[in-house]
């Protein structure tokens, strides 16, 4: 398994990445193919003592920025590091590429160089979050803002594949975010989405309340790109806030020191439970070839679970299961 890796993509890029893709290489086997200015690249490994002798790199010095227009990837910017890594994707010299870099870039890039399945309409940015019962996925995550009932409808299909064959959930449970568990609950297009979706061969359970996500009930949730893309922000933000005031409860008086002392196994329980940098980055479902998007502030563990993760979903046949159900509509 090869994974092709943008090295200067991120607020962290290269060392964070560097050591993410070193320790992917360590840890799983996976063999990487790194993408950026080469002299870079191996100063700062010399630097900080990460061993990437086992490592292709395939040398380009442009970067496309985060404040660069996304279209500029498939022009001004199509030698930087993300275009290269798509367009070696394309050609076959990887099985699975990742980045930390312009989400914006990302998503033109993949859709202009790797190419959609047949037959989807739009491609969707799915992100594994943590709730109560263990992992669910969400999807869109920002790539498109709006969305039709038909979208949505082959946004549940992707997830729903995608839990299943690399997740390991058996019939996974699909619903639509909504603002109430009512079939007529919503706007003109969660209704007639609901219609829709109620229709298919999957696991659909309705719609679900925005409070009700973090209990469970549902392994994926479907919803546009605006509203996935305001839950996972603000479900990001609840956590932080959440466990540093735990922790800052703890600190308060020798009690609740030695408290924690007797409780620290559990406490750690909790917060490997909520800590979404295990499960990487979020993959764009819909593309022909495994592509994921770490997020922009990576550091080397959360780099080395997206490589693990788009590699994970490179191996399990989820993107031709895929395009024989989009097939059939």
């Amino acid at each position: 398994m090869k994974i092709i890796v943008d090295a200067f993509g991120g607020d962290n890029a290269p060392l964070e990445i560097l050591k993410g893709a070193a320790d992917a290489h360590k840890e799983f086997g996976y063999d990487i193919l790194i993408t950026g200015d080469e002299g870079k690249i191996k100063a700062c490994a010399a630097e900080n003592n990460i061993d990437i002798s086992s490592m292709e790199i395939y040398h380009t010095e442009d970067v496309i920025g985060m404040h660069d227009s996304p279209r500029s990837i498939a022009s001004t910017h199509k030698n930087s590091s993300m275009a290269v890594g798509l367009q070696l994707l394309a050609e076959g010299k990887g099985d699975g590429f990742v980045t930390a870099g312009s989400t914006g870039a990302y998503v033109v890039g993949a859709h202009r160089f790797v190419k959609e399945i047949p037959g989807i309409k739009h491609a969707g940015t799915g992100a594994v979050m943590p709730n109560d019962e263990g992992v669910f996925l969400m999807m869109d995550c920002g790539a498109n803002l709006t969305c039709t009932p038909e979208v949505l409808n082959q946004f549940a299909i992707m997830g729903s594949t995608y839990m299943e064959k690399v997740m390991g959930v058996k019939n996974p449970r699909v619903a639509l975010a909504n603002i109430g568990v009512e079939e007529t609950k919503g706007t003109e297009t969660l209704v007639e989405a609901y219609k829709l979706m109620s229709q298919q061969d999957y696991n659909f359970v309705g719609n679900i309340e925005i409070r009700d996500i973090p209990k469970g009930g549902a392994d994926v949730v479907v919803c546009e790109g605006f509203t996935g893309n305001v839950i996972l922000k603000m479900y990001e933000g609840v956590a932080g806030v959440l466990l540093k005031n735990i922790k800052d409860i703890f600190k308060t008086s020798a009690k609740t020191k030695l408290g924690y002392l007797l409780i620290s196994s559990n406490m750690k329980d909790f917060k490997n439970k909520m800590d979404y940098k295990k499960h990487g980055g979020a993959p764009l479902m819909g593309i022909s070839k495994p592509v994921a998007k770490a997020h922009g502030s990576s550091d080397a563990r959360a780099f080395k679970y997206a490589i693990k993760q788009v590699a994970d979903y490179a191996d399990s046949g989820a993107i031709d299961i895929i395009a024989k159900a989009v097939s059939k509509e």
